[in-house]
């Protein structure tokens, strides 16, 4: 028995505004525990409504850069940096610039759509 999960070809998990979500691990992929591993592209002008997630959620800037609203504090985020928003923040994540934004996000636990607690 192999000790390794190997993810060639991660699934498209479905998103609005032409948002792409390439899932490594998690629900949607390989179920390889309570966690998500993601690569997403947050297009221009893209944004997410609010929303208050029962689960910790870590970004990875890879290139471009992506605005994150938590608990009403605006923060910037640019290539090569991290946050780490914790589980029960009101955050908006958002593309209000003129690139793509490519990053990481590792969600503790899995990320699932019962467990983001979207604002209408």
């Amino acid at each position: 028995m192999k000790r390794y999960v190997l993810q060639r070809t991660p699934p498209q998990v479905p998103a609005a505004d032409g948002k792409s979500i390439l899932e490594h691990f998690g629900r949607a992929s390989v179920d390889a525990g309570d966690f998500s591993l993601a690569r997403m592209s947050a297009p221009p002008g893209w944004k997410e409504p609010v929303q208050t997630p029962a689960f910790d959620e870590f970004t990875l800037m890879i290139s471009g850069r992506q605005r994150v609203e938590v608990d009403g504090e605006g923060i910037e985020l640019g290539a090569c940096e991290s946050i780490w928003v914790k589980a029960g923040a009101r955050v908006r994540y958002s593309n209000p610039f003129g690139e793509p934004a490519e990053y990481i996000s590792l969600c503790i636990p899995a990320f699932a759509p019962e467990r983001v607690n979207r604002e209408e």
